[in-house]
């Protein structure tokens, strides 16, 4: 396999979400649509540490995540697209019954290793321990995720919106667009409580991307992965209008926050919104059929 976004994704067009206001458009960047388990920002993000571990003749990549993590998955599929084994370190015992996430992952022929979440933090800190041939931060953090994460701005032409919205979860993604949009206003919604120490954290991959990016917190529906039952209505209301499938942990806090500016005024007449849609709806695996009018894993 070539590693070229081509060679493992194809991009749905751009297409427009159902809500206006004030003469306020939104597109919606599908990149859900990527690709049916390295789906969302995950492929961008891994590309070139992928890259890098093949050139450097490395056989085995490890990483880590919560029993529900998108990047745990994505990194065991695109692994066995490329014919290296994979690790995956998980924060926390492990259960007696295995999420759906980790069940997806082991069939990749990733080999989980359930960690304390104390020597989680400790492990997950530290990439300087050697813990196999290759490690990849959580949620690829680290430059080379944002330089990855800086090739999403290819799919687009920045000069047709006036604003980029992005969720934000270990700040890779919006990092990365940061270093590759000069004109649009880029915002990013956080998925988790703590501005600061979020910024800080962007700050030791990408100096100057937090200048280029206004956060906006508040938004975080009680904490991360929280959802209440407003949410999910939310959720199928959104599908309802649009037919775009959110998930509980950032693309639909994403859609709600764009929503509520447009219709509070903060954007000026006339903008034109592009949303990034990262993603991350096999997520929704945690919530019970009935909760959504959509299926879990995504259409």
């Amino acid at each position: 396999m070539q590693f070229h976004n081509a060679d493992l994704i194809t991009i749905d067009p751009v297409i427009r979400p159902s809500f206006s206001h004030r003469n306020i458009t939104a597109f919606t960047l599908r990149l859900d649509k990527c690709h049916p388990v390295v789906s969302g920002n995950k492929w961008f993000k891994l590309q070139f540490y992928l890259e890098e571990a093949k050139k450097g003749n490395k056989k085995t990549i490890a990483t880590f995540g919560g029993p529900w993590s998108n990047h745990l998955v994505a990194t065991a599929a695109a692994c066995n697209s490329l014919g290296l084994q994979s690790i995956g370190y998980v924060r926390g015992e492990k259960p007696k019954q295995l999420s759906p996430t980790l069940l997806a992952a082991t069939s990749y022929g990733m080999n989980l290793q359930f960690l304390s979440r104390a020597c989680y933090a400790a492990e997950k800190n530290n990439p300087t321990n050697p813990l196999t041939n290759y490690v990849i931060a959580e949620g690829g953090f680290g430059e080379l995720g944002v330089k990855g994460a800086a090739t999403i701005a290819n799919l687009f032409n920045e000069k047709d919106f006036t604003h980029v919205l992005a969720a934000v979860g270990s700040g890779t993604m919006i990092a990365g667009l940061a270093q590759a949009l000069h004109q649009v206003s880029l915002i990013g919604i956080p998925a988790l409580k703590g501005k600061e120490a979020l910024e800080k954290a962007i700050k030791k991959i990408a100096p100057h991307a937090a200048e280029r990016c206004t956060m906006l917190e508040g938004f975080e529906w009680g904490g991360f992965a929280k959802h209440p039952a407003e949410l999910l209505s939310y959720m199928n209301q959104l599908f309802k209008t649009t037919h775009i499938p959110t998930d509980i942990v950032y693309t639909a806090k994403l859609f709600y926050v764009a929503e509520q500016l447009a219709a509070n005024n903060y954007f000026k007449e006339n903008s034109r919104l592009l949303l990034i849609h990262s993603g991350g709806l096999q997520g929704n695996q945690s919530l019970k059929k009935e909760d959504l009018c959509f299926p879990l894993a995504g259409l």
